[in-house]
């Protein structure tokens, strides 16, 4: 029987030349695949081995496998015509860094595991706080995802506004404290109010205008009554480009009640943080001096593959008094002459995310950064200019950044629920024939299906051929009823 022995230097540099060509055949050729997956649940884990091999098996073998099994069932999101839920991009440069990061295989949360890592995280964060316009008293952090900056956010909130007790004590004799976000924040925000421990009943849903920003009145409003109640407000998250709609709650204002009532203001601008690069683009922004922390992935807008989500804070102070802890297996002869960045969040362990974004900004530049962003910024708003113009579409909600809302309407009398049904009915066939993809959210009710453009390499055709593909769908449905 013959046994497969583990890789040589000599077969792993044959192997890595043949999957680097084969990634970038892929990636040049993606357009040919479908951009959602077409398979059934259950269907890849039924072509799927019941146990392990016993014996080692060639890469020839399971690269077969993963072209023939894997591959059928993975949506691409970089396809670009991939226009569903935000992008989470890639480009060359990155999956090159990429390459390089798993090959060091370095763990950095020390400054001495691994010095480079730190000292270029913490320059390409400052890079990163300048090109989109944050002031110069904010340090920057890498962290994994948004969900996770929003997470420490409300930790730290939570701990300046108890002196930092819950830390020491726990929950035990603790105030009750309070927490704010817009009706149409993101779902992790009530995540990372339950994993904090402020528990779900300490978030207030503050009500939105009419274009589905909070409004400053309602979170001044509660706040005065949770402070009548014998409550303590403690921290309010602001969105600059909401998930359903791209909303941009209006920062100015809101900066203002939090330091009138001393409360912690966390901005998510997950998606939207990339656009700041253009500076016509950061009135957006207004009042972001005002503000103790701030988060943007990369890894959504800023062609940079995930995971990879930029937390930037004031006081530092504040952040590393949170998180601390000292081992003596960590201590090491710096002390706090350097950054330790496993005191700057929820994990010990930190991989080189900073080399990714060193690359990629070296490689595009900021002009470059620039030009693909206002390029996507345009083509959203000639998607705009398409519903508007189209007798039979609404567009249900501004079109600040680069999302369209929009849904199919060819009898403005039928009822909401059977035009939500056609419009389900719509997005599904569409994404069905492969050739894009969508998703949808509800807006007051509404179904409402997004055209999100964003996707590293998106270009006027492929929007073009998104809004025929979608309309003429719309009226072979329309006519078929």
């Amino acid at each position: 029987m013959n046994v497969y022995t583990p890789m040589s230097a000599e077969e792993f540099r044959r192997a890595a030349h043949e999957l680097v060509d084969w990634m970038a055949d892929f990636l040049s050729n993606i357009e040919r695949y479908p951009v959602r997956a077409q398979v059934q649940p259950g269907e890849i884990i039924d072509q799927l081995a019941n146990a392990p091999p016993d014996a080692g098996q060639p890469l020839e073998a399971i690269m077969q496998d993963f072209k023939q099994i894997v591959l059928p069932g993975m949506t691409h999101w970089q396809h670009p015509s991939f226009f569903a839920y935000f992008p989470a991009n890639s480009s060359y440069p990155s999956i090159l860094a990429e390459m390089l990061t798993a090959t060091l295989s370095a763990q950095c949360m020390l400054w001495q595991t691994s010095p480079a890592a730190t000292e270029m995280e913490q320059q390409v964060m400052r890079w990163l706080r300048d090109m989109i316009g944050l002031p110069k008293n904010f340090e920057g952090v890498i962290q994994d995802t948004a969900s996770t900056s929003t997470l420490v956010a409300l930790l730290s909130a939570r701990e300046r506004a108890t002196g930092y007790r819950i830390n020491e004590r726990g929950f035990v004799d603790a105030e009750k404290l309070t927490v704010y976000a817009s009706e149409h924040t993101h779902s992790s925000i009530e995540k990372g109010v339950k994993i904090a421990g402020y528990g779900r009943a300490a978030l207030r849903h503050i009500e939105v205008d009419e274009t589905y920003a909070m409004r400053p009145d309602a979170l001044r409003a509660a706040i005065e009554a949770d402070r009548q109640a014998g409550d303590i407000p403690s921290c309010v998250v602001a969105t600059i480009g909401t998930t359903g709609s791209t909303a941009v709650d209006p920062l100015n204002e809101i900066a203002e009640v939090c330091n009138e009532y001393r409360v912690w203001l966390h901005v998510d601008a997950a998606l939207a943080g990339s656009a700041m690069v253009l500076p016509q683009m950061r009135h957006l922004q207004a009042g972001v001096e005002k503000i103790d922390s701030y988060t943007f992935n990369p890894h959504k807008w800023m062609f940079t593959n995930f995971d990879c989500s930029a937390y930037f804070v004031k006081d530092t102070e504040a952040l590393v008094r949170t998180f601390e802890i000292h081992p003596e297996y960590l201590k090491t002869k710096e002390g706090t002459a350097v950054n330790n960045y496993r005191d700057w969040g929820v994990q010990l362990g930190r991989r080189f995310r900073a080399l990714k974004l060193w690359f990629v900004i070296r490689t595009y530049g900021v002009s470059g950064i620039q030009r693909v962003i206002r390029e996507h910024l345009n083509l959203a708003q000639w998607v705009r200019e398409q519903v508007e113009d189209a007798r039979d579409f609404e567009l249900l909600a501004p079109v600040p950044l680069n999302t369209v809302c929009l849904r199919y309407l060819p009898d403005a009398a039928a009822e909401t629920e059977s035009v939500n049904e056609l419009n389900a009915v719509l997005m599904e066939r569409v994404n069905a024939t492969g050739k894009a993809y969508f998703t949808h959210t509800k807006l007051d009710g509404r179904y409402t299906i997004r055209f999100v453009i964003g996707q590293t390499y998106t270009a006027r055709e492929h929007v073009e051929e998104g809004w025929r593909l979608l309309s003429e769908t719309a009226r072979a449905l329309g006519s078929s009823k």
